[in-house]
């Protein structure tokens, strides 16, 4: 516990928390998209245990560095590209994220006929923590190896993962409820959601694709349709001439 009286931990700390919380921006808008297919009454509370599952997820992926490490060893090798297990999880949970996208893009553009018909048969309580604690593992990766890589003490990294997901607690539900309040800045999260399943493909495809450029489109659109809802707004209390 030397490294509480030690600034340079107390740095790291802070830092690896704000990063945290970067990074945890994906898994929120996919928690809040998954969440918004229950009912209403249900939603802050899958929301909350989607949170504290993707908590666990890190903390145990943590706990098993060794194992995070030899994820990187090669397993096999296909057209000259060699394939290790997090190259794995990772073309895997693109794919996944690709689909679950996609599917829901299309369950918001239908008819309203065809919405009552889904809503008969509406996803459990259950289904939706599966599909949260899936896509956690992939989201997860990235968030464990940047705590690996500018943390020594693992007391760190687990306070910082545990400060960023109360933070993530708090905010999930104002974003989520935004995000339903307001087709078109879902149908943009939805988007950035296919845009993240091509990002981490290509990263199990050892093409880099660096987040920042994701976050700044994401940011940059996010601003736009921001603008143009207020400019929405003063039409709609507009006086009529």
């Amino acid at each position: 516990m030397d490294w509480i009286f030690q600034s340079q931990s107390w740095l790291a700390l802070i830092t690896l928390m704000i990063l945290e919380i970067i990074l945890g921006i994906d898994n929120i808008i996919f928690i809040s998209i998954s969440v918004s297919n229950l009912p209403r009454h249900k939603r802050n509370w899958a929301r909350s245990l989607g949170l504290i599952l993707a908590m666990f997820t890190r903390i145990a992926l943590l706990l098993s560095i060794t194992w995070v490490m030899k994820l990187t060893t090669p397993l096999f090798t296909i057209f000259s590209e060699q394939i290790s297990g997090r190259d794995i999880i990772l073309i895997g949970g693109g794919v996944f994220l690709l689909t679950k996208s996609t599917f829901e893009i299309h369950n918001t553009i239908e008819s309203p006929e065809e919405k009552e018909k889904k809503k008969i048969s509406s996803k459990t309580m259950l289904g939706v923590l599966i599909q949260i604690a899936l896509i956690d593992i992939i989201f997860s990766l990235d968030s464990v190896i940047t705590a690996i890589g500018m943390a020594q003490q693992v007391e760190i990294m687990v306070i910082a993962i545990m400060g960023a997901v109360v933070v993530m607690m708090f905010a999930s539900k104002p974003i989520g409820e935004f995000v339903d309040a307001h087709p078109t800045i879902k149908m943009l999260a939805l988007s950035f959601l296919v845009l993240i399943g091509v990002a981490i493909i290509a990263e199990g495809l050892d093409m880099h694709i660096p987040k920042g450029y994701i976050y700044f489109a994401m940011a940059f659109s996010f601003t736009v349709e921001l603008m143009n809802m207020k400019l929405r707004g003063k039409k709609e209390v507009a006086p009529v001439s």
